[in-house]
């Protein structure tokens, strides 16, 4: 049964460290004020080796140092490079109806306190990520993603490079290391998306494709 809404506490979430590892932060290079999140894991001290870079997909719910509060939502860092690259503007967008809400009436969870306009494309410039690839940009969320993807190779390019002669590749091409335009020229040739739409300011790019 639902419970009416004056009645609701807001949710809480579970944050804080994973065990056995630590949430570190990348900056590549010429973009100095994007901090791409990897994730070192620690390995016993008598197996001789460094701490094991790994993805990091826990978001800043794994970093101590950001306090979560469901009622605000999380930072929306990528709006500025939205707005950054233009062709966009903010506009008031609709009311929420019952049926967004599964025709629960008043009886609902109760709505975020903060809310944002949103955004639409003017037709002045591209507004998805294949748009901006097919026009031989290379954007943010582009720099961000080869960072990521890169897993720390910039210090163990030579140990990357030996793992791909050795392995299989069962037909991708995936380089040693890996650069913004590589990631650009996947996109524009159809071959990876990047699912980045303008009004998820808080997420974290990532790639999907052969490569």
């Amino acid at each position: 049964m639902n419970k009416h809404v004056a009645d609701l506490a807001a949710p809480k979430v579970t944050t804080g460290p994973l065990p056995a590892s630590r949430k570190i932060y990348a900056t590549p290079d010429g973009a100095p004020d994007l901090r791409v999140p990897l994730r070192e894991i620690g390995l016993s001290e008598g197996s001789g080796e460094a701490p094991l870079p790994v993805y990091d997909t826990s978001g800043p719910y794994s970093d101590p140092a950001v306090s979560i509060e469901v009622t605000e939502g999380l930072a929306r860092t990528r709006e500025a490079w939205v707005r950054e690259r233009g062709g966009v503007e903010p506009y008031a967008g609709r009311t929420v109806k019952p049926e967004d809400n599964g025709n629960a009436g008043t009886r609902l969870e109760r709505a975020f306190e903060r809310r944002h306009a949103p955004l639409r494309g003017t037709g002045a410039k591209p507004l998805t990520q294949l748009e901006w690839a097919r026009a031989g940009v290379i954007t943010k969320e582009m720099i961000y993603i080869a960072e990521r993807e890169n897993l720390g190779r910039k210090r163990m390019l030579e140990r990357a490079e030996n793992a791909l002669a050795d392995g299989e590749s069962f037909g991708a091409d995936i380089p040693p290391f890996v650069t913004p335009e590589f990631v650009r020229e996947e996109v524009a040739r159809g071959r990876a998306i990047i699912p980045s739409n303008i009004n998820h300011g808080e997420l974290e790019p990532m790639i999907i494709g052969r490569n």
